[in-house]
């Protein structure tokens, strides 16, 4: 059997194209045609110029670009209050970004546009190229060209056995391979390697569901923050929420009804080495039930382990603490009672926050004030000096500070303002007997004196806050299936190779079969004479190979008609 041979410079002529053709399914190039003149024809150049796969290479990588300052420039539909912030700092740049759209990136109409052509131009491609794909599924693999001998990887040699043997050999040897096989006239036909275009497809078609999952969830998708006491609980209803997102087709009806209490928070850090104060345990302890009568469960929410109710799922996000304070009046009335989140500043869950006594309050001459007490919360209180501060983020050494105001809180301004900020534009601090300011720092069960019988405060204990977001994206799942699907069809449709065999068996002069055998792929790969000398292998043990004819075979003299044997001998 003669050795496969994969010629680095194949000479294309055309046989060689035609044993080649619709070896893939993407459409003919027709650069060098010209389109009609007229609003048809440059129509259809424009239409084809759009589904080309350059020009949706180029929209997918337009698109990346453009989701980049998403990322980088404060978003109002994420954070208004930074972009406030930001065109404030930047009074140039805020309203060059406003009239680019910078500010609602995906929502802008160069982002929509973007977005849409490359909808389009994959439905065009995916269109064609799928009817074109089917025809070829069910047509056969095309016959042999005349002269094997041109195409990439061949091999040949003569055997004994009949060119219908060698046939039905082959073509069953290359249906056992999985080949798609066809006897076409002296030879068998074959083609394999369908799945790179089912992938080349997969992968288009995945493309448009993350387009569609990504379009659907945006339009519908919710978000939400809540803060919750440990003792306290939630409803998933609009006006439980501390800020509340939402898709611009959203309604409050596509709420998913449930609501949960918070039992207990758990958090448990590091005590020594290099991770000290890093957490440990992380979780919320909650009961939960869904819709307005459910069966009330039990769970534990974990940081990425959040709790799916529904299209609805609640994540845990964020803790800290809440120190309890009673107030009372210059009577021992008590005029607050309550747990006071208060927002940690560092990773030691330093803490600060705001008391607000707007109602039932009366000083000490019996006159209605307003009180505001800014509050810092330090779990493990150490240090001496600049460097005290909290050393630890458990509660080990609870200290809170207090920093006591009275007067007008401007609450009744109808100017909303945080419930974290004091507005001390109104506000008188207390002073003691030396003319300063009244401050006192508290561990639990101990109480601050207001001066001139104003009144107290008292730290009874501390209570741990959760914080949870609640996420509704519609569109998550068909994103994730896509992103698989475009994965596994990218994969496919890279390592896979579609290619053809032929099998040519024809009787000599002598009477002996030649049988050639041949190969061609959509591309110069080294699979492709690898492949085709493994099948001549185990065609050659199923037709073995003949000797070849001898160029010089041995001559008898003929005898000479005219020599008469000598007398006496014995004719033979």
């Amino acid at each position: 059997m003669s050795k496969t041979t994969a010629p680095t410079d194949p000479t294309g002529d055309r046989e060689l194209a035609e044993a080649g053709s619709q070896l893939s399914t993407a459409p003919e190039d027709s650069a060098h045609r010209l389109p009609a003149l007229g609003v048809v024809g440059w129509a259809r150049w424009f239409w084809r110029q759009l589904t080309s796969m350059r020009v949706a290479l180029l929209l997918l990588l337009l698109l990346a670009l453009a989701a980049i300052p998403g990322s980088l420039i404060p978003q109002t539909g994420t954070d208004a209050t930074k972009v406030a912030a930001f065109r404030a700092a930047h009074t140039t740049l805020g309203p060059v970004y406003e009239r680019l759209g910078l500010f609602h990136v995906y929502s802008s109409v160069w982002f929509s546009a973007i977005y849409l052509l490359l909808f389009v131009s994959l439905i065009g491609c995916i269109v064609p190229r799928t009817w074109q794909f089917v025809g070829q599924v069910r047509s056969r693999p095309p016959g042999a060209p005349r002269r094997l001998t041109r195409l990439p990887a061949y091999t040949t040699w003569r055997t004994g056995a009949s060119p219908e043997q060698v046939r039905e050999a082959a073509l069953a040897l290359l249906k056992k391979r999985r080949f798609r096989a066809h006897t076409a006239g002296d030879a068998v036909a074959a083609e394999k390697g369908y799945l790179r275009e089912i992938g080349n497809l997969a992968f288009h078609v995945a493309l448009i569901v993350l387009l569609v999952a990504f379009g659907w969830g945006q339009l519908f998708k919710s978000e939400g923050n809540k803060l919750v006491v440990e003792g306290d609980g939630f409803s998933n209803t609009l006006t439980q929420y501390d800020d509340f997102k939402s898709g611009s087709l959203f309604s409050s009806d596509d709420l998913v009804p449930f609501s949960f209490h918070l039992d207990k928070f758990t958090g448990t850090y590091e005590m020594t080495g290099p991770n000290r104060g890093t957490p440990r345990t992380y979780q919320a302890a909650l009961t939960y039930s869904e819709g307005a009568y459910g069966k009330e469960k039990k769970t534990t929410v974990k940081v990425n382990h959040p709790l799916e109710i529904g299209d609805a799922k609640v994540y845990l996000t964020a803790h800290g603490y809440a120190p309890v304070m009673t107030v009372r009046d210059g009577k021992g009335n008590v005029v607050y009672r309550d747990a006071v989140p208060l927002l940690p500043l560092d990773n030691n869950v330093t803490s600060t926050g705001v008391v607000k006594v707007m109602d039932g309050y009366r000083n000490a001459r019996g006159a209605t004030e307003q009180l505001g007490i800014k509050a810092f919360f330090y779990p493990t209180f150490g240090g001496t000096g600049t460097e005290a501060g909290s050393q630890f983020p458990a509660l080990i050494n609870p200290l809170l500070n207090l920093e006591p105001y009275h007067g007008d809180l401007g609450v009744d301004s109808g100017i909303p303002q945080s419930v974290y900020q004091l507005d001390k534009s109104h506000m008188k601090d207390y002073k003691d007997a030396k003319g300063l300011q009244v401050r006192g720092n508290l561990k639990p069960g101990e109480t601050l004196t207001l001066p001139g019988g104003a009144g107290s405060v008292t730290y009874e204990g501390t209570r741990q806050w959760a914080n949870f977001q609640v996420v509704q994206e519609p569109g998550g799942g068909w994103a994730l299936a896509g992103a698989l699907a475009a994965i596994l069809g990218l994969a496919g449709s890279l390592f896979l190779q579609r290619r053809r065999v032929w099998v040519r068996a024809v009787p000599s002069d002598d009477g002996v079969t030649v049988v050639e055998m041949a190969g061609l792929g959509r591309s110069e790969s080294a699979k492709v004479p690898e492949e085709l000398g493994d099948l001549a292998g185990l065609l050659y043990e199923r037709a073995p190979g003949a000797p070849d004819p001898d160029p010089d075979p041995p001559v008898s003299p003929d005898p000479d008609p005219h020599v008469v044997p000598a007398e006496g001998a014995e004719q033979q």
